[in-house]
């Protein structure tokens, strides 16, 4: 089921999976929110919702400037860690969610962490695509693997081929490519790339190597082993407070979005993991 709900960055859209007559104040297993990446949208985990909605609450959200959602009323205020965690931590409260999991992909990732910085009502989190990395920027280099595709990442305009090389490169180069990948780029309001890559240069929100380091909160991660903008090397050495599951998943044969090149793999980690909250 698809709708609009009102927060005070703009209009979002999100669609809601759930078991036939579970209410969302009355609910017997941990809801599960699903938070896309940069310049993509809520369809992008279609083969989850489809999975994990037979048997819990499952809530996608489009980003602001993203997808059916609206553009950002005021692009500097919502365009960045801070502002898109503030959004979807709205978009729950409206809808009466007072605990969830969260799964997070490249930038969802990030925008995880943050929630996690701002509120308990995150329980758990699972991140693909996702390098924490320190408020002062400084693992930047570390963390991601250098790219055409990452030089496009806070690039505002791009043309129509940039734009399908885009989303080709983001959702693996091998994997089933659909229409509305490539339509979700070229939707995506441009300042919310430009603006979002300003402020994590500038360090702005919580310092996510600290976070998980610290937070007893479980954080699973599930990368592609053939990963091509995150150096999982870098993940890999990493000291998780809580790490899920006990180990740092690297999915065969699949990149950037293991969860849409390979859902099965992805989606019985992910059980595992909610499962265990």
């Amino acid at each position: 089921m698809d709708q609009k709900v009102t927060t005070s960055h703009c209009e979002l859209s999100i669609t809601v999976s759930k078991p036939q007559g579970e209410a969302y104040a009355d609910l017997a297993q941990l809801p599960v929110l699903f938070i896309h990446g940069n310049s993509s949208c809520k369809e992008v985990f279609r083969r989850q919702m489809q999975v994990f909605g037979l048997q819990r609450t499952c809530i996608a959200i489009d980003l602001p400037g993203h997808g059916q959602s609206d553009d950002a009323i005021e692009p500097g205020i919502s365009y960045n860690m801070v502002g898109y965690a503030d959004a979807m931590l709205q978009v729950m409260q409206k809808l009466a969610v007072e605990s969830f999991y969260v799964v997070g992909w490249s930038l969802g990732g990030h925008i995880g962490i943050e929630m996690m910085g701002q509120s308990d009502s995150v329980k758990g989190l699972l991140i693909s695509g996702t390098p924490p990395i320190g408020s002062d920027g400084s693992d930047m280099a570390d963390a991601f693997l250098p790219s055409d595709h990452m030089g496009l990442t806070g690039q505002e305009v791009f043309t129509n081929e940039e734009a399908a090389s885009y989303a080709r490169a983001t959702c693996g180069a091998g994997a089933q490519h659909e229409p509305f990948l490539g339509e979700a780029v070229r939707r995506t309001d441009g300042r919310a790339r430009r603006l979002m890559m300003e402020a994590a240069m500038r360090g702005e929100g919580v310092d996510q190597k600290h976070l998980i380091e610290t937070d007893p909160r479980p954080i699973a991660v599930a990368n592609g082993a053939n990963e091509q903008m995150v150096n999982n090397q870098y993940l890999l050495s990493l000291k998780f407070s809580n790490l899920a599951l006990g180990q740092v998943h690297l999915i065969a044969d699949a990149g950037h979005a293991p969860f849409w090149e390979a859902p099965e793999a992805f989606n019985v980690i992910l059980k595992r993991c909610i499962g265990a909250c």
